[in-house]
């Protein structure tokens, strides 16, 4: 079972939210949350897998929260959003969340991202994360400039799955493209992610895109 926590501010939303969510055999609704402090709060006492994480909310906004989240190692979180909110989402994802969902998504696509995220796949949705990743990485950004130098502790191959790590290709689609086995690129995406001190394969694509590789 994917244990799952909701953070949403608006009732209605949420329990469409979890309406959905509970229409599925595979994932449990174990809390919900109406402020981004309240969704660290229950994620502290729930552990849940994941936070399904909204941006706009009282208290504490989606991307603070999910910092926290993700820094206390609490779940992985995917953020709710909408396409005038990018900015926002770019936030959550240096954050460390695992990747992000519009808000008109149907159904059947919200359960197929959550287990996504929960099979580790990370990045949900990858052609609007490129266009989402791309646009940013094209922007100059207050924080510093990534550091080419980072990539001195990979070996070629880990290169080549960053490289398609900021493509936003899956596992799946990265194993196709390198023509090696799926079980091998969840290997090199761990290895290369523990070298750079990333939290998730987003956080990798977006340093492949500032680095341009």
């Amino acid at each position: 079972m994917i244990r799952v926590l909701v953070a949403e501010d608006q009732s209605a939303v949420r329990a469409g939210l979890v309406l959905i969510l509970r229409s599925a055999p595979d994932i449990e609704v174990v809390g919900e949350a109406a402020d981004g402090e309240q969704a660290v709060e229950r994620a502290r006492e729930l552990r849940p897998d994941l936070v399904l994480m909204d941006i706009q909310m009282p208290r504490l906004d989606g991307v603070s929260a999910t910092r926290k989240v993700v820094e206390e190692r609490l779940a992985d979180v995917l953020v709710l959003t909408t396409f005038d909110l990018d900015e926002y989402v770019f936030g959550a994802l240096r954050a460390g969340a695992c990747g992000f969902l519009l808000k008109n998504t149907e159904a059947r696509d919200l359960l197929e991202a959550v287990r996504t995220v929960a099979r580790g796949e990370g990045i949900v949705a990858p052609a609007v994360t490129r266009r989402l990743i791309a646009e940013f990485a094209a922007k100059p950004v207050r924080e510093t400039t990534a550091d080419p130098s980072v990539l001195d502790s990979l070996t070629r191959r880990e290169r080549e799955v960053l490289s398609c790590l900021g493509e936003g290709l899956s596992n799946a689609g990265i194993a196709a493209r390198l023509d090696m086995a799926e079980a091998t690129v969840k290997t090199h995406v761990s290895r290369l992610l523990g070298k750079l001190e990333l939290r998730s394969r987003v956080q990798a694509a977006v340093l492949a895109q500032e680095l341009g590789i």
